[in-house]
């Protein structure tokens, strides 16, 4: 995890894959993001993280260091007033330049933490792509989520009502398997400062 800006309210970090951002369940779930930002900054929060990338997924986050920028992020969060951008690369072709996907769907609660498609009971995600390039047999898309759902990107890359290409590397929509690296990354966060509103603006590269 690399540190890519701090002030006295907020700390902006680099996830490396593979690194949980919140603790999951049992002892063995307890190394994270939140974790480790709680033993930099000891005045941190008990809990900092306003919004969460997946375990496999890399990239940019923003954590609050102090309540009232936890309050301030997370209702710029709820109002959809931050930006987020995503690079990842798809298995298979992209005839299209670019598009948007809005798919419902929910939890399957015999499966966890798989989602399922359901136009009747699930919540709406949307999300707006474009196309960066083909790379041999597999797609460069940048994703720009609307709505923040639960593995959003995947399902809306590997259904066949969105892309119809699953991420590549994704062992739970795709053909990914244990221990290989899922290619999607958070590139771009924008949002404002909760201390005195500024705008700021980051972005990482991925390494694929």
């Amino acid at each position: 995890m690399r540190i890519v800006y701090s002030d006295p309210c907020i700390v902006v970090v680099e996830k490396p894959g593979g690194l949980l951002s919140v603790p999951g369940r049992g002892p063995n779930k307890q190394e994270c993001v939140a974790a480790r930002i709680q033993q930099i900054f000891p005045e941190c929060i008990k809990q900092p993280s306003v919004h969460r990338l997946d375990m496999d997924t890399s990239g940019i986050m923003v954590l609050a260091l102090t309540s009232t920028a936890h309050k301030h992020l997370s209702q710029q969060f709820m109002a959809r007033t931050i930006v987020k951008k995503y690079v990842a690369l798809v298995d298979g072709i992209i005839a299209a330049e670019g598009g948007k996907i809005e798919l419902s769907f929910r939890l399957d609660p015999h499966n966890r933490p798989y989602q399922i498609y359901d136009p009747v009971l699930g919540k709406s995600g949307v999300t707006y792509w474009r196309k960066l390039a083909n790379q041999g047999a597999r797609t460069r898309i940048e994703f720009t989520p609307i709505t923040g759902r639960t593995h959003q990107l995947r399902l809306h890359a590997s259904h066949k009502d969105g892309l119809g290409a699953a991420i590549s590397g994704d062992r739970l929509y795709g053909s990914g398997k244990t221990g290989e690296q899922m290619m999607l990354h958070a590139s771009y966060l924008s949002f404002s400062n909760p201390a005195d509103g500024r705008p700021m603006e980051f972005e990482s590269s991925p390494l694929f």
